[in-house]
């Protein structure tokens, strides 16, 4: 299977700036975490009908913790958190949408792919500005994660496009990235450096 890509906002990004470089990366990634926790549901849905209008395909588009602008802006699905909903509150309700659930452990990986969970987003990998405090659970506690569920793992923090091979030798299903694409110089130049990796391994791993 294809290895995925999926860019999540930052919420340090005015919308002019964020829909303009979503419109260029796009056709390079799997999926456009929105990800404004600043945000009331209006503002979060506003951004999101701003990037469809751009371009952005909304089987592109995964919203996080608001499973309300998800359902009525009709995209790909929805990403929770610990503060969110249950993922099998979700699931019952709206057993067609796409559920992502950010975890911490192997328990709480299991626990989402027990309650109906499509993929799970695990980390922080490796040191990352974004959580100077807490230290990194690094690649030996992703490959428990991955050996003991069989969704799919998308690991995230502190992911380069120089350490994407060792991260994917977990069997991860794919990384997720922020600033490092959203405020790189070249954003555009950037994510395709990202998908060359994957792309690479793909071809060595058919």
């Amino acid at each position: 299977m294809e290895k995925q890509l999926h860019v999540i906002t930052t919420g340090r990004q005015n919308d002019d700036v964020l829909v303009k470089i979503a419109a260029n990366i796009h056709p390079y990634i799997t999926m456009l975490h929105v990800r404004e926790k600043t945000k009331s549901a209006k503002e979060v849905s506003h951004l999101i009908e701003h990037l469809q209008k751009a371009g952005v395909p909304s089987s592109k588009i995964i919203v996080n913790d608001r499973v309300d602008v998800a359902l009525c802006l009709g995209v790909n699905g929805v990403q929770l958190t610990h503060h969110s909903l249950d993922v099998s509150q979700v699931r019952i309700a709206l057993p067609e949408m796409m559920i992502g659930n950010s975890v911490h452990s192997v328990l709480e990986a299991q626990d989402a792919e027990q309650n109906g969970a499509n993929f799970i987003m695990y980390g922080h990998i490796f040191k990352t500005a974004s959580k100077r405090d807490a230290e990194p659970r690094g690649l030996d506690q992703l490959q428990r994660v991955v050996d003991q569920i069989k969704i799919p793992v998308i690991a995230i923090g502190g992911i380069t496009p120089e350490n994407v091979r060792n991260v994917i030798e977990t069997g991860a299903s794919g990384i997720a990235v922020m600033s490092g694409v959203l405020e790189a110089e070249s954003p555009l130049q950037t994510v395709k450096l990202y998908k060359q990796q994957l792309e690479v391994w793909d071809a060595h791993n058919v």
